[in-house]
């Protein structure tokens, strides 16, 4: 009776973490992409050329949609996308970025810019054409207001004219290939009416047929991509034409029927950001993705540490590797950090929701805390998988066991939707620029804190955010005045060290506000085990800067290791049950061999010698 209300306990605590980690709803949230990618389709294949894996993912993408009551509801819904990046990325990371690219950036655009209702999206609803979205330019990636490719209108014809004036101008990674189907592509280009350039907005184009581009399409392969198969491609325009209701318009800019153009938005960037808007879902997608990436990594790690056996020392018995310090310590850190990670970018994903009914921060703040969390995330995400590739040895380094494909696939996360570093920098001079920030809270009040205290840590990372900050403005201060870029070029070390610090304590936050929601008991004792050392982790790196600012004593910085050591001990005890709270599917889990405690039977060998040495034992005269 005992053992069964021990494990009452235990599946109850798991439960509650796994409300923390998806959310309170998460079973309506998250419950059909849990189910479906542990239908067969979606099982992970046998050993294919990477024709055939993209192939696949086109499949799967047709399957998918077959699924859904409505592809433009998915497409409206941000929790609905973060949650099929956030499963589908693990299984099949090609397959995340053709649905991705097809139902937030084609469909969402499409669905935010209709006027009147007049479009008829059927064709792109039932996959009889895959959309995707062609901004990006050879010579322009993160400075997308200055594309080449010009939309010009004809007044005789009622159209736009889009053309590719040269190299540099040409559509750089769309996947615009008749690969998976016919493919209509949004693509982002400068409206000229009459010569007068009036900034980039969107166009509606058909690309391809089943077979080939279309006449004045050019579309070619670009050299294979590392990690999971895109038909990533360069894309051109020889004077294609395309009618009026092509462009994406409304109060940021339309083609009137007397063929003037007029807009209640006077800047052309914010045309540009008007008609590119969903790239900031893009953004909370690309952090579901690097989130459900890394957990996923993470539980493997954590399941193949414990049914590894090495020698003890001495010759002793043997001990799953997991047992050393040096190997679960990395794990304990780990996940510390993927939980920070799941609070943040749920905390992102609920501000960038709130700021549409008013309960939560204006739209600006909003925007930069999805950007800085799609950089922080998808940075940590790459250090949580390439750690746990490493404990798990040689075997991690084949594809079959999964963890090669999630590498490769964060960095494209990293570089997806705004490179990581260029959107930390415009966060950076945002902030910097912005009003004096307010103080979070004087960590000492004449006294010390406590380092066992969680609020006492949290202050501790606001103030370093408050720290790099302030130096960064110092040097602004000194900078001669004059030349811009040299200004910022002064300034911006310290400010992106305070994007980071700002990250780490819109994490922490999210982890107090998560421990407060939880009634007392183990998953609550869990939880603050976590968030005292994802701060403390922060702390010691910085332990520096507080004790030269006061902020922290000798004694505390002499004192952060062994508070360190005590505090992985702990959570490295409760390593396998921390990853049950992940919710992975066992199908999932069963498709990559060194999950399971029988991985040795994945490599086991029919004709073997071993197999024929009980039938010599039974023969007479056998060896």
């Amino acid at each position: 009776m005992t053992a069964s209300i021990d494990d009452l306990s235990t599946e109850r605590s798991t439960e509650l973490l796994t409300g923390v980690l998806l959310g309170d709803n998460f079973r309506q949230e998250h419950g059909f992409w849990q189910r479906m990618i542990s239908t067969e389709p979606f099982r992970r294949p046998g050993h294919r050329a990477p024709d055939e894996r993209l192939r696949l993912a086109y499949e799967r993408l047709r399957i998918l949609n077959d699924c859904l009551d409505s592809g433009a509801r998915l497409a409206a819904d941000p929790r609905a996308l973060a949650a099929l990046h956030e499963w589908l990325g693990p299984v099949d990371p090609a397959l995340t970025t053709v649905a991705g690219i097809h139902y937030n950036l084609f469909l969402g655009s499409l669905l935010d810019h209709e006027e009147g209702g007049r479009r008829d999206l059927s064709d792109f609803l039932r996959l009889r054409s895959i959309g995707t979205f062609l901004c990006t330019e050879v010579a322009h990636g993160n400075d997308a207001a200055a594309v080449e490719t010009t939309a010009a209108y004809d007044r005789a014809r009622d159209g736009f004219v889009l053309h590719t004036p040269h190299a540099g101008a040409q559509k750089f990674m769309p996947n615009t290939s008749p690969a998976g189907g016919p493919k209509t592509g949004l693509v982002a280009a400068r409206l000229l009416v009459d010569g007068a350039d009036h900034g980039v907005f969107l166009f509606l184009v058909p690309l391809t047929d089943a077979v080939r581009p279309l006449p004045g399409v050019r579309v070619r392969r670009l050299p294979a991509r590392m990690g999971s198969p895109v038909d990533h491609c360069l894309t051109s325009f020889d004077q294609v034409f395309v009618g009026r209701d092509a462009l994406l318009g409304g109060d940021h800019g339309r083609i009137g029927d007397d063929g003037g153009f007029s807009s209640a938005v006077g800047s052309r960037r914010r045309r540009l950001l008007a008609s590119i808007g969903r790239v900031t879902s893009g953004k909370i997608s690309m952090s579901a993705c690097a989130v459900g990436s890394a957990r996923a990594t993470l539980a493997v790690a954590v399941r193949y540490g414990g049914h590894r056996y090495i020698s003890g020392p001495r010759g002793s018995r043997q001990v799953p590797v997991m047992a050393h310090r040096s190997h679960h310590g990395p794990l304990a850190r780990a996940m510390a950090t993927v939980f920070a990670m799941s609070l943040l970018h749920r905390r992102a994903l609920n501000r960038w929701e709130g700021r549409k009914d008013g309960s939560g921060p204006g739209r600006e703040e909003a925007e930069r805390l999805v950007a800085v969390a799609k950089g922080w995330i998808s940075w940590q995400a790459r250090s949580v998988i390439v750690e746990c590739r490493e404990r798990c040895g040689a075997q991690a380094l084949l594809e079959n066991n999964g963890m090669t494909e999630l590498i490769t696939g964060v960095e494209g996360v990293i570089t997806a939707e705004g490179d990581n570093l260029a959107i930390h920098a415009k966060a950076a001079a945002e902030m910097l620029f912005a009003t004096e920030p307010a103080a979070h809270g004087a960590p000492l009040g004449g006294e010390p804190g406590d380092l066992t205290d969680p609020g006492f840590l949290g202050r501790l990372l606001a103030v370093l955010e408050e720290i790099w900050f302030g130096r960064a403005r110092e040097r602004l201060g000194r900078a001669p005045h004059g030349d811009s870029l040299e200004r910022w070029n002064i300034a911006s070390g310290p400010a992106l060290r305070g994007v980071e610090a700002h990250a780490h304590r819109q994490a922490a936050e999210a982890y107090a506000d998560a421990v407060a929601g939880l009634p007392e008991g183990p998953a609550r004792g869990r939880l603050v085990e976590l968030q005292r050392l994802f701060a403390l982790d922060r702390i010691a790196r910085n332990s520096g800067d507080l004790l030269a600012a006061g902020y922290l004593t000798a004694d505390q910085v002499n004192g952060l290791p062994d508070a360190l050591e005590e505090v992985i001990t702990v959570v490295a005890a409760h390593l396998p049950a921390l990853a049950d709270s992940f919710a992975l599917p066992q199908e999932l889990l069963a498709d990559w061999p060194i999950a399971g405690a029988d991985y040795v039977d994945a490599y086991d060998d029919p004709a073997g010698a071993w197999q024929l040495d009980g039938d010599r034992a039974t023969t007479p005269g056998g060896r």
